[in-house]
């Protein structure tokens, strides 16, 4: 099982994170490429801390939100969107490549990876980014989603996804973060929860339960007390029997 957190997402005088402390838990990075947050130079320092570690460099691109750290759905023409994410993952390529390590998969974020579930056109055009670039880069997707569609039908490799801190509708997607309940605080609950993921199931929020085929689970890296959350979800899956290790 892979387990990946979303990093590289301080931004100039600002800290988001600890980057390096969740590097000794997950195997993947979804690595902030500047439009939702990130820097050059914190995105450079991200990638060397990940190849240090040994950590697989995947690409998080968003739309471009700043001051909404990329969770405001923003109606755009599909086409600039494909050029915005192809400049995104092309520009953490160049950082990840100084770093002496390269761009391994593709995880969008936020706003636009809850968009491109349902949203046919804006799935198409991240699919045909990611494709562009590389057609050889596999995207984290939630399970039955447009974009999961889409990558398969022009020969991308869709990864399932699971969420470690986050509650589940009883379609299989999110609960939105603007409803009470959405992320999940209580260690021993995620636990539970991830323990249930690796049996391929979900508890949704209204306690019904959703089949789910992950190969890897998120650790939100911003999440209060992430560090030691993706510590005990780690040491929880090890005592399961389960290596993790990156799919990418």
């Amino acid at each position: 099982m892979d387990l990946n957190s979303d990093v590289g997402e301080s931004f100039s005088n600002w800290t988001f994170g600890d980057d390096a402390a969740i590097f000794k838990s997950v195997s993947s990075a979804n690595v902030a490429c500047g439009f939702h947050a990130g820097d050059p130079h914190h995105i450079r320092k991200t990638c060397d801390a990940a190849a240090a570690a040994g950590i697989a460099v995947g690409a998080h691109p968003g739309y471009r939100d700043l001051a909404g750290f990329g969770r405001r759905f923003i109606d755009m023409d599909p086409r600039e969107l494909t050029d915005e994410v192809v400049y995104q993952i092309s520009a953490l390529q160049g950082l990840a490549r100084a770093a002496g390590t390269e761009v391994r998969y593709v995880k969008p974020h936020g706003a636009l990876y809850n968009t491109i579930v349902h949203h046919a056109a804006q799935a198409e055009a991240v699919a045909r980014a990611v494709h562009a670039v590389d057609p050889n880069l596999p995207i984290l997707v939630l399970p039955g989603s447009e974009i999961q569609r889409v990558a398969e039908g022009i020969g991308l490799r869709p990864v399932i996804e699971a969420f470690a801190d986050r509650a589940y509708n009883p379609d299989g997607t999110l609960v939105s973060r603007r409803e009470p309940g959405s992320v999940l605080h209580d260690l021993d609950a995620i636990v539970e929860h991830v323990l249930r993921i690796l049996d391929g199931k979900v508890r949704a929020i209204d306690g019904t339960i959703v089949p789910i085929r992950a190969e890897s689970i998120c650790v939100h890296g911003d999440t209060p007390g992430a560090v030691a959350m993706a510590a005990r979800i780690r040491e929880a899956i090890t005592e399961a029997g389960v290596e993790i290790r990156s799919f990418a």
